[in-house]
This record gives C-alpha cells, structure tokens and sequence, in this order.
C-alpha cells in the first residue's frame, strides 16, 4: 500500500481563504454562517472585531472562537492578520461589476461572460496554488507503475474521470472508466496490490464514488480520491487525497468551475506520467494519432 498522503487542516498552500472554502462543510452551522463571512470579503472581516463579527454572523464569540481553531488558527487576533493578508493579495475582477462570484437578478450578458470567465480562471489558478506537488509526485508514480487503472465518477465528475481514462488510453495505459455503479464495483472488486483506483466527487460525498474506492482499497489497490474538500468522506477511503480550489455559485453547482478545476488536476497528474516514459508516450502517441488520421477532414474539402 502505498505511503498516506493525506491533507491535514493546518495544510493551506493556496492561501487562507481556499482553505476555509474548503474545511466549510465540516464546520458546524454556526461556524459556517461566520465562514461564509469571512470568505465573501476577508478585508471586511478583517477590520471587525469579535463581537461584531458574531454579531454579523448571528452567532456567540465563543464560536468565532471555535471557528478560528477549526480552520487552524490559534486565536481570533490570528485570524485578523491573516485575513488582513489575504485581503492585500486577492485578485480582483477586471469588470467592476464582477463581485462575489455569484450571477445576481437582471444581469445582462456581458456580465455573466465576464463573471464566468473570472470565476473559471480563479478556480484553476487557486487550484494550481494549492495543489501539493509532493501528493502529486506519490500518485503519478502510483499511476505510472500500475498494472491498470480504474478512474471512477459520476455526473459531471464522470467527464472528468472519461477524459482521464481517455488521456492514460492514448499512452499506452490500460485504464478504464465506468459509468455504472454495478460494472464499476464488479471492476473494482478485481483490483489488486500494483493496480490505482482513482475516484473523483466534487463534494466528496457521492456514495456510488466512495463505494467504488472503498471496494478498490479492501482488495489492495492503491486509492487516489480528487475532490474540492479534504474533509469529505471520500478521504477515508483514499491513499492519496489530491483538492481543487473550485466555488461554485448560483446556477452552477458542482458542474462547472469544478469540473475545470478538476480537469487541471488531471492534467498535471496525465503530464506527469507521460513526462516519466518520454519514447514510449511518443510512439503511443504517434501511433493513435495514425489511427484516426483517415478520419479528419482535409482543407480541401467544402460544404456546398
């Protein structure tokens, strides 16, 4: 099995901000109404003292108190600083009318286009930022001595897993994809010690992924699970825990920027296999691009 490389709260590469997003669905109800706070607007937060963020928040200063430990911090004075710093660092949106990341009520198209397209470069950016290189390093090495891979998820996290498995195909991996719950568990149940099983939920809390993986890791694969918070229950069932950076809003939860940030994720992680086997990844590929070449159409041809 292979060496646990696990998250641990106190791991915030990506800055203070992705971290709490992260860690909200762990925290209680109280303590996520002052995290929903502190991530719309750190600067904000930041100058608040502690009675009037639990007064904002609707909640005790005991459990802005509890709140900081959550999230790692030794105390509130803590906390401010970071966010102060966190403040000072944040890229803002290049259309003023961009805030919050959310679409709000008669936005015109121009401004979903421009909230789109910052919410989705963010979400890869910070996903980039926090993603740790040393977990990434343990899985590509998984991934690239295994004797197959099975990639596993559903909805729009099933896009994902297919491009992934399609990506390992091109290279000469075998690495399957199954769309199916029963053909994924009975796929899975034939795992053994040298083969990976990759599971991918944005919220960490897809039952048809979590059974899947913990089915893989009873027979002895390695287990690798890539999701938005690491302390979903898709971690206790996982080797490997590797997190995007994704917030999702109003019209598109869990489908959208997730599934970019998913996507970069793959990429690093596809990249980084093919990186290790340079002659054999370009003869595979050469040899699949040969294979459909007869099926483009040349510039020659035109639509009457």
């Amino acid at each position: 099995m292979a060496k646990s490389s696990k998250i641990s709260a106190s791991h915030e590469p990506g800055g203070l901000i992705v971290h709490i997003s992260g860690l909200l669905p762990s925290l209680s109800p109280a303590e996520q109404r002052v995290a929903r706070l502190v991530v719309s607007d750190p600067a904000d937060a930041a100058r608040r003292t502690i009675t009037d963020l639990a007064t904002a928040a609707e909640t005790s200063e005991a459990t802005v108190i509890r709140f900081c430990r959550s999230v790692g911090m030794d105390g509130y004075p803590q906390l401010r600083i970071r966010l102060a710093a966190e403040a000072a660092r944040r890229i803002e949106p290049p259309d003023a009318r961009v805030v919050g990341g959310d679409i709000p009520p008669g936005a015109d198209l121009a401004q979903i286009i421009a909230t789109i397209a910052f919410n989705d470069a963010r979400a890869v950016e910070e996903t980039a930022e926090q993603l740790d290189p040393a977990v990434c390093e343990l899985v590509v090495e998984a991934i690239g001595a295994a004797g197959r891979i099975d990639v596993y998820g559903a909805g729009a996290s099933g896009f994902v897993a297919s491009d992934f498995q399609q990506k390992l195909h091109r290279i000469g991996r075998i690495a399957f994809y199954f769309p199916d719950v029963h053909t994924a568990l009975t796929s899975a149940a034939l795992l053994g010690r040298g083969d990976v099983a990759v599971g991918i939920s944005h919220t960490g809390t897809t039952s048809d992924v979590i059974e899947v993986l913990e089915q893989a890791r009873a027979r002895g694969a390695t287990t690798v699970a890539l999701t938005n918070f690491p302390r979903s229950p898709i971690t206790d069932v996982a080797d490997h825990v590797l997190t995007t950076a994704a917030r999702e809003t109003t019209y598109r939860s869990g489908a959208t920027a997730s599934r970019l940030a998913q996507l970069t994720v793959v990429d690093c992680l596809f990249v980084g296999v093919a990186a290790r086997s340079r002659a054999r990844t370009k003869k595979a590929l050469e040899a699949t691009a040969e294979a459909v070449k007869s099926r483009r159409v040349g510039p020659g041809r035109r639509r009457g």
